[in-house]
């Protein structure tokens, strides 16, 4: 049990004593000073009293007892107790001295010992509950009253502790609040939390000490918040952590932590339309990647945003602007439009015949390794006599077959390909004019290169031939099989390859043909007659074999595996690819290539052009 003598040390915090009014009649001079004996605190939130407090002097001539034992009593029944010498406590404590009146003076001290710790207590519960300043200084000078009067009552005893844990109290809230004002919030042990705690610990419930840990728990949800409006998530979570510890079950964390997740969300936003506009500049993914990766570091795994921004970024890596799939025309000047092109996705593929296909060259081989780190677009369909027509009406250009005025047909008679004069590219395969769906053909390497050329001009896009590794890269479509069926005969409608079934005008059929199989065309067929492959691309396999830019190499030894065109300066040899109309199975497949010269024209081969994105 707390003592006077622990009561007097606490008491002694106190650098300035001042007197205060309390417990004195109405009109008595807060301000006065410590001559008159009252107890006295200093001016901040530290609390002292005098070590005695000393009764006010107070002299009782012979004869007036009575008269003083009656003032002491209205005093008593005022509220009167201690603060000057007309004062209960003082005129009881002098009566106490006349015999005559020591029993009377006696009771009545303990009835104002009663009052005096009654009002003690009220003004320390004022002081605790309402953080009162008048109520704590009360609070002392009543206890250095009663310290005079009775130190060593039981009752007094347990006031003193009262007292003393609310010095305590007080301390450790003033403590807090200051820690608080320092930044010093102990988030990590000490500081303003600590002081709180053990206030609580001390008085659970004690509303100041509660608004401290509720001040702390501020402060803390507003450094979460300045993180997250750096962008520094991970910071603001561990502030937010710190908070939640202090009041569980309190809504304010969980309101902050909604409002920096929208914070997130809309940063998250904000780096996502950047890097969208990012891709459309120089170095664009470049940039976009960096968006991507302040997404990634405050994102949760999987967010949708910085999913869409990846494949953004993918998408223009790989495809500039455009998406795998996608069918598209180039505007050309004079209002005209070009062919139409379908992107086709990046990717590798084994390029080369397969191992143990009965039918390979040795100019198939080695199988090696291609990969397309970038998509290209290629021709949907075969290059037809009218979109060629459209080049030589805009150029006056002239096709290697119109200037040496011959080509070569078919000629139904022999069932063989000869020598026929005045066929061009105006002319079908047996040398009679073409429709403008059909096929051009009679076209050399350098026509159709020309062709391209003038789209390039025409569209502002670089378009070109295929390299022979697009050209198989588009044929088997992520497909691993000799022909685009896979094995054996072709399913109905796979295409215009020689069939079995298939009969000339003169009811000729093919020795060499694809058993039990027809397609209804003896010659090529008008583009697109047959359904397209899985990329959307039509007659890779039949109707007409086509130009390729590489340069002829006898095998695949040091060929590019980006899956470039294959070129040698000053080469006169390219490369042909996929079957025609008169081809045999073996020409069919996926692998198969043959050389022509740059110069030859003839009623099997046509072009189609891809184009950079």
């Amino acid at each position: 049990m707390l003592r006077a003598g622990r009561f007097t040390r606490l008491l002694g915090w106190a650098l300035l004593a001042l007197a205060a009014g309390c417990g004195g009649r109405a009109g008595d001079d807060a301000g006065a000073g410590a001559a008159d004996g009252r107890v006295t605190i200093s001016g901040d939130d530290s609390f002292a009293a005098d070590l005695n407090w000393t009764p006010p002097q107070v002299v009782i001539a012979e004869g007036d007892e009575d008269a003083a034992l009656e003032r002491a009593s209205q005093a008593l029944a005022e509220g009167a107790l201690y603060a000057d010498a007309d004062s209960a406590i003082p005129l009881y404590l002098a009566l106490a001295r006349h015999p005559a009146q020591a029993r009377a003076a006696t009771a009545g001290l303990r009835r104002a010992q009663a009052a005096l710790l009654r009002a003690g207590d009220a003004a320390l519960a004022l002081a605790d509950e309402d953080d009162d300043v008048v109520g704590m200084r009360t609070a002392h000078q009543v206890a250095a009253v009663a310290r005079s009067i009775a130190a060593e009552d039981e009752a007094v005893v347990r006031y003193l502790e009262r007292v003393d844990d609310s010095d305590r109290l007080w301390e450790l809230n003033r403590r807090g609040e200051q820690a608080l004002r320092d930044g010093d919030l102990g988030e990590n042990g000490g500081g303003a939390l600590a002081a709180f705690a053990e206030a609580l610990a001390l008085r659970p419930g004690q509303p100041r000490a509660m608004q401290g840990q509720a001040a702390v728990e501020s402060a803390l949800i507003r450094r979460a918040e300045a993180a997250g409006m750096q962008g520094d998530f991970e910071t603001a979570s561990q502030w937010l952590g710190h908070a939640m510890a202090i009041r569980p079950g309190f809504p304010t964390v969980p309101d902050a932590e909604r409002r920096i997740e929208r914070m997130r969300s809309a940063r998250i936003a904000r780096l996502r339309d950047e890097g969208v506009a990012a891709l459309e500049k120089v170095n664009g993914p470049s940039l976009a990647r960096g968006k991507l990766a302040e997404i990634l570091r405050i994102a949760s795994p999987g967010d949708p945003v910085a999913n869409d921004l990846r494949q953004r970024i993918d998408q223009a890596v790989h495809y500039g602007s455009f998406r795998p799939g996608q069918v598209f025309t180039d505007a050309l000047e004079g209002g005209a439009r070009g062919p139409q092109m379908v992107v086709l996705p990046h990717g590798g593929f084994m390029m080369g015949a397969l191992p143990g296909d009965p039918d390979a060259d040795d100019n198939e081989k080695p199988r090696h390794a291609v990969r397309f780190e970038r998509g290209f677009a290629m021709a949907v369909r075969e290059i037809t006599v009218g979109e060629f027509r459209r080049f030589v009406d805009a150029t006056g250009y002239q096709s290697r077959a119109v200037r040496r005025g011959f080509s070569m047909a078919y000629d139904e008679r022999t069932g063989n390909f000869l020598r026929r004069s005045r066929v061009d590219w105006r002319f079908d395969y047996t040398g009679r004019p073409a429709g403008d769906t059909m096929p051009v053909l009679h076209v050399s390497a350098k026509d159709a290169e020309a062709y391209a050329d003038w789209l390039s001009a025409q569209s502002g896009r670089r378009y070109r031939l295929p390299s022979e590794a697009e050209f198989e890269y588009a044929f088997r479509a992520g497909t691993s099989e000799r022909y685009p069926w896979g094995e054996g005969t072709p399913p109905e409608s796979a295409g215009n390859v020689t069939g079995a079934l298939d009969r000339s005008p003169g009811g000729r059929s093919w020795g060499n043909a694809f058993p039990d199989y027809g397609d209804g065309y003896w010659g090529p067929a008008p583009v697109a007659s047959f359904a397209p492959n899985s990329w959307g691309v039509h007659d890779l396999a039949g109707n007409v074999s086509e130009w390729m830019a590489d340069c002829w190499h006898a095998n695949y030894r040091r060929a590019p595996a980006d899956g470039s065109a294959w070129f040698n300066p000053g080469c006169r040899d390219q490369v042909i690819r996929g079957g025609s109309w008169a081809s045999s199975p073996a020409q069919t497949r996926a692998s198969w290539r043959a050389l022509a010269s740059v110069d030859t024209t003839n009623a099997r081969i046509g072009f189609r052009v891809v184009r950079d994105l």
